[in-house]
């Protein structure tokens, strides 16, 4: 008897399908189970495709080509239907798929089966409440795993999958490198047993599954502890220990390129149907590129790590007479590196023609390089070795900034090939200290000005005389301001990232820091720092090696010096200098605010409003009236409730200001009436070149 002849006794069909051709031939039996006429057919596969139910046909390919992926036959339930689209049937095909090229061909049966009572549903990979579950399974773990930013988050999306209709209990994922299979996470494992099978080389002699799965890219189900046990038997013993029933190892399979196994562990018999085969061989081609995604994430992290390690100094041994902090915190995008920078710089013990200045000096240096990319934080490092080289030669502020902002603009130059538009430019503010006096010398190139707190939690602004950015112009000058840090004062100098992130300007977010500064009560610098920058990004776990987040818009650089020693005794004087030039008109506003930040917490608030009138008075009459600058120096003393503010105002003029009568609609000749009326005492002191109008208010008590 024929082969042809059994197979239709049995009511079985066979069929050859050549996708190359587009050709489906089909003996009688299977064409009448297609509902044509019962004789041999060769159909288009459009023509075959019409007699299958929609939704099943669409579950073709995937079951072939998991077929294919794992040779392994194709099997799955599907629904014939005739020309109105009515069932006619449900059968079930069982092929054995030969892959050609990117084609391939089957050759399979076909047998019809029950239908399930109505009311009832199919658990068919393609009909009913499984296959329902299984989609949204799968939507929801490639979601998860889509989000995961991380091989630790990949882990944790693994560990907590469900799958629908058969959950294991056991996960394990092992990684390629080199010739060594290792265990990268693990689930329902214990680490003692796991340690043996944690890594091993993909040719051992005590063979198992995983790494053959790792060797040949193909999956290996077990679906008894028998199978289990006759296949491997070296590594059964240290299995038999979890008492499971079925486990399937799959590869991880990213671009054509095996990167790992995936073992699945059942406490339970799993058969490893062609739908069950097809969710995990889902769920592993999902997992493989969201651990693939989390690698290179890992290795931008360890990278950009790495790159901040290298780049950012190690503040280095204390230095007597002053404390130091410093923190550094990338942008979230990209490789979360950037053009922020901070450094400590030794000086050399003397400088020729600088008398008074000696051994222990350092230099304090802050600075942004425009952009936050790879090439900015390039530039950054070029532009760091270039103002140690300079400091450490001995040059003032003033020179150092200046040899830079050529160094800069020569290797922006250089690069850009005279592209003007694509140039870099850098803010930097340096810092020469003499720990022993507390005298700070101090140039600007475009960057924000330093902060002073006082020892009684005063918080002061300190605006320098300052320059264009380095790099946009070779040749620069940069003044340099010279400020005194008193016992128990402490300077901050950070980059614009730590005022302006989260949506503030200049003005609330110096608002938002000096708040910080003003409220952290103890020296501890340490936690000082970190109070500032939880202040823009909140807590997260650590802001300068843990994970960062997205929403940061631009780096930040902040650094901390504090003068050690006890504060004078009976409440330390509070001062502010700041220099008004005639071509800087707009500075008298920034003098109010000076006063009124030293007046902050002084006990009538009238006398501070005075206070800050008398000061814009008395400094426009200086520009108006002569070709100087005007010089404030204001400076609070004694203790809280008798306390003196003294404030003087210096020009370069010899002519004595003279009481004047105004009309009642002039405009100005108020001023020495003002002060009459507003000052306890002032007065107006000839220097040998120029004079001193200055004025005192004496706080009330309580």
């Amino acid at each position: 008897m024929h082969t042809e002849d059994v197979l239709a006794a049995l009511a079985t069909g066979v069929w050859h399908w050549d996708t190359a051709s587009g050709m489906v031939r089909v003996d009688a039996e299977a064409a009448r189970l297609l509902g044509m006429p019962p004789e041999p057919l060769t159909l288009s596969e459009a023509a075959a495709r019409s007699r299958f139910h929609p939704v099943d046909w669409n579950e073709i390919n995937g079951i072939v080509t998991l077929a294919v992926s794992e040779g392994t036959l194709a099997e799955a339930r599907l629904r014939i239907v005739d020309e109105s689209g009515r069932v006619l049937r449900t059968v079930r095909s069982r092929s054995k798929p030969t892959a050609n090229g990117d084609d391939y061909v089957l050759i399979g049966t076909l047998q019809e089966v029950a239908e399930p009572p109505p009311g009832t549903a199919a658990n068919t990979p393609v009909t009913g409440d499984w296959r329902r579950s299984r989609e949204a399974f799968l939507l929801d773990a490639g979601r998860a795993l889509a989000e995961a930013g991380s091989t630790e988050a990949v882990m944790r999306v693994a560990a907590s999958l469900s799958m629908p209709g058969f959950e294991p209990d056991g996960l394990a994922v092992f990684g390629i490198t080199g010739d060594w299979l290792t265990l990268i996470g693990h689930h329902g494992q214990s680490s003692a047993t796991a340690g043996p099978l944690a890594e091993f080389p993909m040719s051992t002699a005590v063979d198992y599954p995983a790494a053959e799965v790792a060797r040949t890219g193909q999956a290996i189900y077990l679906p008894t502890p028998d199978s289990y046990r006759e296949r491997y038997p070296a590594v059964w013993p240290a299995v038999e220990a979890y008492h499971r029933q079925s486990w399937a190892f799959i590869p991880l399979l990213d671009g054509g390129v095996t990167i790992g196994a995936w073992m699945a562990a059942f406490a339970y018999p799993v058969s490893f149907s062609p739908e069950e085969r097809s969710v995990l061989t889902t769920v592993a081609r999902m997992l493989a590129q969201a651990l693939a995604r989390a690698g290179v994430a890992d290795n931008e992290r360890e990278l950009s790590l790495g790159l901040q390690r290298s780049m950012m100094p190690a503040l280095g041994p204390g230095i007597p007479g002053v404390k130091v902090a410093a923190r550094y915190v990338p942008t979230g995008g990209g490789l979360q590196v950037g053009g922020d920078w901070y450094d400590m710089i030794p000086l050399p013990g003397a400088v020729a023609g600088a008398a008074g200045k000696g051994a222990g000096r350092v230099a304090l240096v802050i600075g942004d390089v425009q952009g936050h990319d790879v090439r900015a934080a390039g530039l950054m490092g070029q532009l760091r070795i270039a103002l140690r080289a300079y400091a450490s030669e001995g040059h003032p502020p003033d020179a150092v900034l200046s040899r830079a902002s050529r160094f800069l603009y020569g290797i922006t130059d250089a690069n850009d090939e005279g592209d003007a538009s694509s140039q870099r430019f850098a803010t930097c503010l340096y810092v020469e200290v003499d720990p022993a006096t507390g005298t700070l010398d101090i140039a600007r190139a475009g960057h924000p000005d330093p902060t002073v707190r006082t020892a009684d939690g005063t918080v002061l602004a300190r605006p320098v005389d300052g320059g264009l950015p380095l790099g946009i112009e070779p040749d620069t000058d940069y003044p340099t301001s010279r400020l005194v840090l008193q016992p128990g004062e402490t300077l901050m100098i950070c980059t614009d990232g730590l005022i302006e992130t989260g949506g503030h300007d200049l003005e609330t977010g110096w608002a938002r820091i000096h708040k910080t500064l003003e409220q952290h009560a103890d020296d501890n610098l340490e936690s000082l720092v970190e109070a500032l920058v939880q202040t823009v990004h909140g807590p997260p776990e650590r802001h300068h090696t843990g994970p960062l987040s997205d929403r940061r818009e631009d780096d930040i650089a902040v650094l901390l010096m504090q003068r050690t020693g006890e504060p004078v005794r009976g409440g330390a004087p509070r001062r502010t200098v700041l220099t008004v030039a005639q071509a800087q008109p707009e500075r008298v506003s920034t003098a109010r605010r000076q006063l009124r930040e030293l007046l902050h917490d002084w006990a009538d608030p009238e006398q501070a409003d005075s206070a800050v009138l008398m000061v814009s008075e008395m400094m426009t009459n200086v520009l108006v009236h002569t070709d100087g600058d005007a010089v404030l120096s204001a400076e609070v003393s004694g203790e809280p409730g008798v306390r003196r503010l003294r404030v003087e105002v210096a020009d370069a003029s010899d002519e004595l200001p003279h009481k004047r009568r105004p009309g009642e609609l002039a405009s100005s000749g108020r001023g020495l009436m003002l002060m009459e009326g507003l000052a306890d005492r002032w007065g107006v002191d000839p220097r040998g070149s120029g004079k001193s109008t200055w004025f005192e208010l004496y706080e009330p008590p309580g």
